[in-house]
């Protein structure tokens, strides 16, 4: 694989572990934490739906990475946007890698091959790796094999659905560290009035945040609906 010096990456130190709602992730966060240390498995493969929280995740692991003063790189993938596979090279050389949207590449036989070889130089480097998926490994539409089986290497970790309770408590707990309060009574009308999914959720987040620094006041459910009639 030839040399390059890859892209830097947009570290969000924001997305850490602490400002993440564990719930019942307990072991799921103590595994990342550990890899990210350079103290537990060489491959972790993370799955769940959209909104799960598995970005933060490798951001966290990539933060923990650099505070133990490890080199660590964190690698979206975007079926939209996708790049050429080009961007690999280079990255065997970080600790750790972080790649997110595994699935974009699936079918696609340029960016197959090439992680296949990267699979390959980063465990004969023995550094460690963290995907990121919608799905599990077997559900993934590659058709490289030998690929696919790299998928499965290591532990298997699904970031569990949420009830609506548990949603909401995300929700508070994330708005909480941006600064500003969701009392039970705007999270009782958002989960009757708004979204049941997180990701719709995630997208309003920065939307009350700003009209709530703009106003200079609480978020109160009469606000909320002046808030939201601007959508």
């Amino acid at each position: 694989m030839a040399e390059q010096i890859p892209v830097q990456f947009d570290l969000k130190t924001e997305q850490s572990f602490a400002s993440f709602y564990t719930a019942s992730h307990q072991e799921i966060i103590q595994n990342l934490t550990d890899t990210a240390s350079g103290e537990g498995e060489q491959q972790l493969y993370l799955w769940g739906k959209p909104g799960s929280g598995k970005s933060h995740l490798l951001q966290a692991c990539c933060l923990r990475a650099h505070q133990r003063n490890r080199s660590a790189f964190y690698l979206p993938l975007n079926v939209d946007e996708l790049s050429t596979p080009d961007i690999l090279n280079g990255l065997e050389t970080f600790e750790l890698i972080c790649l997110d949207n595994i699935e974009s590449c699936a079918g696609d036989n340029a960016w197959e091959l090439a992680l296949f070889n990267f699979y390959n130089q980063q465990r004969e480097n023995n550094h460690q790796l963290i995907i990121a998926a919608l799905s599990p490994p077997s559900y993934l539409a590659i058709q490289l094999a030998d690929l696919k089986t790299r998928m499965s290497w290591g532990l298997t970790l699904k970031l569990q659905d949420f009830s609506d309770a548990e949603q909401m408590a995300a929700f508070t707990f994330k708005a909480k560290n941006r600064g500003f309060e969701i009392s039970p009574q705007v999270g009782d009308f958002l989960t009757k009035h708004y979204a049941r999914e997180l990701p719709e959720l995630w997208r309003l987040l920065p939307k009350l945040e700003q009209a709530t620094l703009v106003a200079k006041r609480k978020l109160t459910v009469p606000f909320l609906k002046q808030i939201l009639a601007k959508e």
